[in-house]
């Protein structure tokens, strides 16, 4: 099966939303333009954004649209090279070695060797669609190696020798914005802001998303969401909670729970903080009664 390029599918941001609406990711224009943007230049994509608001869902949109496969590298505090590049199989060299007896064996052969995500998207970069997810938790010696790899896009193995794509990777970056990227990757970059959602955006990502939501209940979540999430919270509850909670909620309503009592028994699906949930709690009646009138 032949996948369609990349300039084949961006062939405008008005496109680029259209495919992604088609794999249920509403993309407002600025979005839509930033990913247009940086498969046309060639350039990575920089997402920035609270948690919840769809920085990983538009990765995994990207993906789908260009009909590739997803190579996710999940970053964390301590995250190495050996984690993101590449790693000898040691046990299953020395079992070889043993095996071969007197033999010569080529222990740095490709059967040995362990591709972590970016040596993977390198070897397949037309069928590949790279995410170095949440930047902003690992350290700045592993955002340098990254840098580096963005550069050239390519890895030296010293047993190897130089592996190169043969083609421009398209990778998304994702960032909670813990704290501040060095300025050389983000020049490297496309960047963009992912916010909240207006309620109408809200209600209308919750009706595409969610499974069996009226459109009245879909409206009514999006605002007690909207209003949640002006109240100081420590974790304020992302899209993804918002249709959870609208899921959840009509799932108890077709069990007999009333609308307003169905949405106060499923807010743990919303809220999912202890201190949140005592500080909405005596609220949360007069929210949902708000949101459905």
């Amino acid at each position: 099966m032949t996948l369609p390029s990349a300039e084949t599918v961006a062939t405008s941001p008005e496109a680029v939303a259209q495919h992604l609406a088609a794999s249920r990711y509403l993309a407002d224009e600025s979005l839509s333009t930033a990913i247009f943007l940086a498969i046309r230049l060639g350039k990575p994509l920089l997402l920035e954004g609270a948690p919840g608001v769809g920085k990983t869902e538009a990765a995994k949109a990207i993906a789908e649209l260009l009909g590739r496969d997803l190579v996710r590298l999940q970053c964390y505090e301590g995250i190495d090279a050996a984690h993101a590049l590449y790693e000898w199989n040691y046990q299953r060299q020395l079992l070889a070695i043993r095996h071969a007896g007197e033999h010569e064996i080529d222990i740095y052969d490709d059967r040995f060797l362990i591709a972590r995500p970016l040596l993977q998207v390198l070897k397949a970069p037309e069928q590949r669609v790279l995410l170095v997810d949440e930047i902003d938790r690992s350290d700045h010696e592993f955002e340098a190696l990254l840098l580096e790899f963005l550069s050239d896009f390519q890895i030296s193995i010293p047993e190897r020798g130089t592996i190169r794509a043969t083609a421009q990777p398209i990778v998304i970056l994702t960032s909670n914005r813990t704290r501040e990227l060095a300025e050389a990757l983000r020049r490297r970059c496309v960047y963009h802001w992912i916010g909240y959602p207006d309620a109408e955006r809200e209600a209308a990502i919750i009706m595409l998303r969610a499974g069996d939501v009226a459109e009245a209940t879909a409206r009514a979540v999006a605002a007690a969401v909207q209003s949640i999430r002006a109240r100081p919270l420590a974790k304020p509850p992302g899209i993804a909670e918002a249709v959870e909670w609208a899921n959840a909620a009509t799932i108890l309503e077709k069990g007999g729970s009333p609308w307003p009592e169905a949405f106060r028994r499923a807010i743990g699906v919303l809220i999912k903080d202890e201190e949140d949930l005592s500080y909405i709690a005596p609220e949360l009646g007069r929210i949902v009664e708000e949101a459905l009138a």
